[in-house]
């Protein structure tokens, strides 16, 4: 079997920069407080009327594909990843489909927030290896801002997200796919492209990072009786007084907890990838890990003892852009020239669900 390489990378964001003085307009907050806790010091928002999910995606997939040589004649599947679509249904795989003028083709969604990328990185993977297709689309996209609450209420998820995009294209390499990984194996090995993916959840603790509403939950998760006459139609949906009063239209994160499983599942499945392919912590060119929050990334290559220049963040400017925000870093890195052939790379990702996953890729 091949291996999948990725073939060419974009990414999008809108050109509305929102800093967080400017939200001290609107909340009780400070840059400093904001930076202290999450390391973020811009965001970019999406432009109403402008930007959407599907818009945003489309441009950094424009760009993928044209560093990639590929046109969107050649594409043969379309996978798009994100939480935040531009319609409940149908999903944003076939509006990006639409927008790039491709036909018939299949369009995959997938919704595995923070760790959204990797999962469809992994899928993408699959298809490639069994050879059923050989340039595959994969588009991670969001816009959070529009669904957030900016007041003091929920400035302690509101601060963090920002929206955009990022987008790669999948290809084989030609080279075979070797049955084991040999233990030893040199960082300089031609074997390039994705080396292993690995995935993992946990839906235990759903709701500690989570938006309960719009939407339909119904047993155990909705003991309160259904009122006999909702308030006012919204989307399709209902909102009651209720919902307004718990803010369960809103994200809902519990900071601490999500913090403490973090710490503890990026490394291991970091370890999980390097291990699987008989590497080590200092066989890593670069770790890029998902773009949660500052402090998060500080612990992770504190307890893997990474250097600096091992890790690469840019929460700083963007926020937390959930699925898209590994590719949008690994497109800024490798512009910026950090990331070179036959580097190790590792993506790694851990978010609402619980999700977690890694990627290990010999560029």
């Amino acid at each position: 079997m091949p291996r999948t390489k990725i073939a060419g990378i974009g990414m999008y964001v809108p050109k509305n920069v929102v800093t967080n003085n400017d939200l001290t307009r609107v909340m009780d907050t400070s840059d400093e407080w904001i930076q202290e806790r999450t390391g973020i010091k811009e965001r970019h928002y999406a432009i109403p009327f402008e930007d959407t999910t599907t818009t945003m995606g489309v441009e950094a997939a424009k760009i993928a594909l044209e560093r990639a040589g590929v046109s969107t004649s050649e594409i043969d599947f379309i996978i798009f990843t994100t939480i935040s679509p531009d319609y409940y249904f149908p999903g944003c795989g076939v509006l990006a489909q639409r927008a790039l003028g491709i036909s018939d083709i299949g369009a995959l969604d997938i919704r595995n927030q923070c760790s959204g990328f990797i999962y469809a990185l992994s899928v993408g993977d699959q298809f490639i290896k069994t050879g059923m297709y050989k340039n595959i689309l994969l588009i991670a996209a969001e816009t959070h801002s529009y669904g957030l609450d900016f007041s003091t209420r929920g400035r302690n998820v509101s601060v963090i997200f920002g929206d955009g995009a990022g987008a790669v294209v999948l290809q084989p390499t030609g080279a075979e796919l070797d049955e084991a990984p040999s233990p030893g194996v040199s960082p300089s090995s031609p074997s390039r492209g994705i080396l292993s993916t690995h995935l993992h959840s946990d839906g235990s603790e759903a709701e500690m990072l989570s938006m309960i509403n719009p939407g339909f939950h119904a047993g155990k998760f909705a003991p309160e009786k259904k009122p006999a006459k909702p308030a006012q139609p919204y989307g399709g949906l209902f909102i009651t007084k209720q919902l307004l009063e718990k803010e369960d239209i809103y994200p809902y994160m519990d900071g601490p907890a999500v913090f403490k499983k973090a710490i503890i599942k990026f490394p291991e499945v970091i370890l999980e990838a390097l291990t699987a392919n008989h590497l080590q912590t200092s066989d890593l060119r670069l770790l890029i890990p998902h773009q949660a929050n500052l402090r998060i990334s500080q612990m992770v290559q504190h307890k893997l003892k990474l250097r600096d220049d091992q890790v690469y963040n840019n929460i700083d400017k963007y926020g937390n852009t959930t699925a898209a925000s590994i590719p949008i870093a690994l497109c800024e890195a490798w512009e910026n020239g950090k990331v070179k052939d036959n580097d190790i790379i590792c993506l790694a990702a851990f978010g609402s669900g619980f999700t977690w996953a890694s990627a290990l890729i010999r560029w």
